[in-house]
């Protein structure tokens, strides 16, 4: 069982296992056809499609009509139904692959925790990784028999707006920004109109993950860097524009061996759609 990246050769080796599903999930926040597109284009044997603002996101405003942010969780009986139609039981192996580092394909990994289904993990390196083997991509959808998935009690925590406004107060607990710098500080009005930070927040910018080739670095190095910066994950928040990238760090500290944190699922993009809501700028 893979539980938080698996390998291009290791995915070489299984693809066409019957109890493997593939899921690509390419987007870009602000082109919506791009990953539909480029998985019409050219995609993983097998691989079925994910779209991030449909499958993996949930309505943008409550039943309260509050805005919720820009990628609220889905409803869980939505998503239940949605890895049914992919395949998914609950035994299957799912892997989640992107083309941006995982930027995309951590938000199913997590959502696949949330639902209780331990058997999920990102391909490490993503697409390139994949082709760097000189493994194909194809253009075929295949068919797959519905799924009997089954939600039951998560793995990973959440928390509100409420609670995220309580711990300004308190600092009983670490929250962590995985937005780029510019954004982080207020710098960058063009994706985020109200700029700046939850007060009391630090920075930790997704890609700073990576490699330079697009993996993951290793689990010691990941250690020592979060290490520095939140202590024990137990009492740390990751959250970032809407709850997609601060799965990143969510799956990077599985792999760093430090499980625990927590999601906020609305991020900044909820929490800056109220004007009481204190935010703070520069670094």
């Amino acid at each position: 069982m893979y539980t938080t990246l698996i390998s291009a050769a290791d995915l070489a080796a299984s693809i066409d296992h019957p109890d493997w599903v593939v899921v690509d999930c390419r987007h870009d926040l602000v082109n919506l056809a791009f990953g539909r597109e480029a998985y019409a284009a050219g995609h993983l044997p097998g691989a079925v499609f994910a779209d991030m603002e449909t499958d993996l996101s949930g309505a943008k405003r409550g039943a309260d009509g509050v805005f919720r942010g820009r990628h609220p969780l889905p409803d869980k009986e939505a998503l239940v139904e949605t890895l049914r139609a992919w395949g998914v039981n609950d035994r299957t192996q799912v892997v989640a692959y992107d083309a941006h580092g995982g930027m995309y394909a951590a938000r199913l990994w997590w959502l696949l925790r949330w639902l209780g289904h331990e058997a999920s993990a990102v391909l490490d390196g993503g697409l390139p990784a994949w082709q760097a083997l000189g493994q194909p991509v194809v253009t075929d959808v295949v068919a797959r028999p519905r799924g009997t998935i089954e939600a039951r009690a998560p793995f990973v925590p959440t928390v509100t707006v409420a609670e995220v406004l309580e711990n300004i107060e308190s600092a009983k607990r670490t929250v962590v920004d995985a937005r780029a710098a510019d954004r982080f500080r207020g710098e960058n009005e063009t994706v985020d109109p109200v700029g700046g930070h939850i007060p009391g927040a630090k920075n930790r910018f997704f890609k700073d993950n990576l490699q330079g080739d697009g993996r993951f670095k290793a689990p010691a190095q990941l250690r020592e860097e979060f290490g520095a910066l939140i202590g024990d994950p137990q009492d740390a928040i990751m959250q970032c524009g809407s709850g997609v990238t601060a799965c990143h760090n969510l799956l990077a500290l599985e792999v760093a061996g430090m499980p625990g944190a927590a999601l906020y699922p609305g991020s900044w993009s909820e929490w800056s759609a109220d004007p009481a809501r204190p935010v703070a700028t520069g670094s």
